[in-house]
């Protein structure tokens, strides 16, 4: 079994391959991300931050479930992110909604409480499927990454995963 550092260093490196293929798409693909994919992003490099601080504090028992419970929970917080961003991805064109302001737009001419509704709600361009791999989209890929998270997480925190 990994020890603790060892085991938040690795939950760090996947983070950072994640930001790493984020960017990648964006600077030498192309892809513009919406909003909701900048929420994910934003959510794997909160988590990355978590990781590699626990990993350098080397945490004991007690400091080892708060950082645990911290993974835990901003994990949860970017599955929920990434569930709605894949709803929005299965809705007939039809009934997708309206392509709202750019990202650049909402940081810098809404308050913060209407531009974090306006950017969690979506827009018709969060229900565009412009990349996928293994015919799976952005957003089922890092659905797939929080959960593993998560589960990291509980585990670092103490919360043993058992079958059902």
């Amino acid at each position: 079994m990994f020890s603790s550092r060892l085991s938040y260093i690795a939950a760090f490196t996947v983070c950072l391959g994640a930001v790493a293929i984020a960017l990648s798409l964006q600077y030498v693909q192309g892809i513009e991300p919406c909003p909701l994919c900048m929420i994910q992003r934003v959510l794997i490099i909160a988590i990355g931050v978590v990781c590699l601080a626990a990993a350098i504090h080397a945490p004991s028992s007690v400091g080892r479930r708060i950082y645990g419970a911290s993974v835990a929970l901003v994990a949860l917080l970017g599955a929920s992110v990434a569930m709605r961003h894949l709803w929005l991805q299965s809705l007939p064109p039809e009934q997708a909604p309206a392509c709202g302001p750019g990202w650049e737009y909402i940081l810098e001419h809404l308050p913060w409480d209407r531009a974090l509704k306006l950017v969690i709600l979506g827009s018709g361009e969060c229900s565009e499927v412009l990349w996928t791999f293994w015919g799976l989209s952005l957003p089922a890929w890092t659905l797939m990454a929080f959960i593993g998270l998560f589960a990291f997480g509980l585990i670092q925190a103490g919360l043993p995963l058992r079958r059902v």
